[in-house]
């Protein structure tokens, strides 16, 4: 398939999740149409990028260590990603590859993650979180500045003030989720 080829059939997805399921799985097939998925997910005027988005973030929540080869590109990319449609799948991703990172199994991810990309990270996902943006893709930004910020200390009372900030100007589900952070930094300090 050629990358306009790609391109195309990329155009004619929905958001219903059985669209992004099934060309998920498309792309898991052959992976190597997955550096392809990346570069239009991060064309970010194209409103193609976010249905890429959606299909990047299924992929990495079957396989995240796909992701590694292009640690570089993802996370020098981050902050230029401003639709809606695409900061939550972007957030999601990140949340996925802290979760492996701060894992207590070893994984590639660990191996593979170095500053430079926790830092592109950090910075998006407080962009993120102080933005306008939707309550899902804050409550991935906090998560994963909540594991991310357990190694750089300066993290937590950063995501502290925010949090506490923002509480009472936002949804149920973003206090549901911020309470449940907030616990977990405790919970940290008390160890």
């Amino acid at each position: 398939m050629t990358s306009d080829e790609f391109y195309k059939e990329l155009s004619y997805i929905t958001a219903a999740r059985d669209d992004r399921f099934q060309f998920a799985q498309f792309v898991l097939n052959d992976m190597s149409l997955f550096p392809e998925l990346i570069k239009i997910s991060f064309m970010v005027d194209d409103e193609t990028s976010f249905k890429a988005a959606w299909v990047l973030e299924f992929v990495c929540l079957e396989y995240i260590y796909a992701m590694i080869p292009h640690l570089d590109f993802f996370t020098n990319n981050l902050s230029k990603v401003h639709f809606d449609s695409s900061v939550r799948p972007m957030a999601k991703i990140c949340s996925l590859i802290a979760e492996r990172y701060t894992s207590k199994q070893p994984n590639p991810i660990k191996n593979s993650l170095e500053s430079k990309h926790k830092e592109k990270m950090i910075e998006a996902c407080f962009d993120w979180m102080i933005s306008e943006n939707k309550v899902a893709a804050k409550v991935h930004a906090m998560e994963t500045l909540f594991l991310l910020g357990k190694e750089t200390h300066w993290v937590h009372p950063q995501l502290l003030d925010i949090l506490h900030q923002d509480f009472h100007h936002q949804s149920a589900a973003y206090k549901s989720r911020a309470k449940h952070i907030l616990n977990k930094m405790k919970k940290l300090k008390n160890l």
